[in-house]
């Protein structure tokens, strides 16, 4: 009997228990449908708000390039050099030179020495070797005056400050002054009683002729060695014409 019922029993339980399943989903709100696309559209709208928006913002951050100045050269000021007037120049008059021993002439006062404008007269002074030094004018006194054409003789005296011998080779040379090519006048140590050992003095001179025309002149003599080497001090002679030959 007890078998016979337990079939029954089950069946019955199972159609309660679905009874009971369905009226619970009585009333409940059906489960919405995904729509796939909405989805994507989205997806793909929102992409490129976010790339534009990053875009946007790149073009914004780029610093714009200034253009680097440039130098502006700058001209310079021109300087002119002035011009030197030489219309009131007066060529200079010559001198001429001569054998004939001259005659007593009077000083000038107010001559001054200046050297010449000579290659010679740029050397040095001297060495140990080869040096020497003005002591004295013996004749002829810067700014004496004298007549056109008179003769006259200049004498030096000069000391040998070196340790080397003027002997034969050795020369007082004309270098310069107001006439070129005086170079025959030189007074050159030939003979053994010329020479001039180291510090020792001799007096020197040279034959001249005042030139004719009146005016102011000058000449300008220096030691020359053997080896024409220009040394020493620069000797010189100033004279004054007034009176033109006649």
């Amino acid at each position: 009997m007890f078998f016979r019922k337990t079939p029954r029993l089950t069946l019955l339980t199972l159609l309660t228990a679905a009874l009971i399943l369905t009226s619970c989903n009585i009333g409940a709100a059906p489960t919405p449908t995904v729509d796939i696309n909405a989805i994507n559209t989205a997806i793909v709208g929102t992409t490129i708000a976010q790339f534009s928006a990053q875009f946007t913002q790149t073009a914004l951050a780029v610093p714009t390039n200034t253009p680097v100045p440039t130098d502006t050269p700058q001209s310079l000021p021109t300087f002119a050099l002035p011009t030197l007037d030489t219309s009131g120049v007066t060529a200079i008059p010559t001198i001429a030179f001569n054998t004939t021993p001259g005659s007593i002439i009077t000083p000038l006062a107010g001559f001054t020495q200046v050297a010449p404008a000579s290659p010679a007269a740029t050397q040095a002074l001297g060495d140990s070797c080869n040096n020497s030094a003005f002591e004295a004018d013996i004749t002829i006194p810067d700014g004496s005056i004298l007549k056109g054409g008179e003769d006259f003789q200049k004498i030096w005296r000069i000391r040998n400050t070196g340790t080397c011998t003027w002997d034969e080779g050795y020369a007082l040379v004309y270098i310069g002054g107001s006439t070129p090519n005086l170079d025959p006048y030189n007074f050159e140590f030939k003979k053994s009683s010329d020479f001039v050992p180291g510090g020792s003095v001799k007096d020197i001179g040279v034959n001249l002729t005042a030139p004719c025309a009146p005016g102011k002149y000058e000449g300008h003599w220096r030691m020359r060695s053997d080896s024409g080497y220009y040394f020493g001090t620069i000797v010189s002679v100033y004279i004054e014409v007034k009176e033109k030959c006649k």
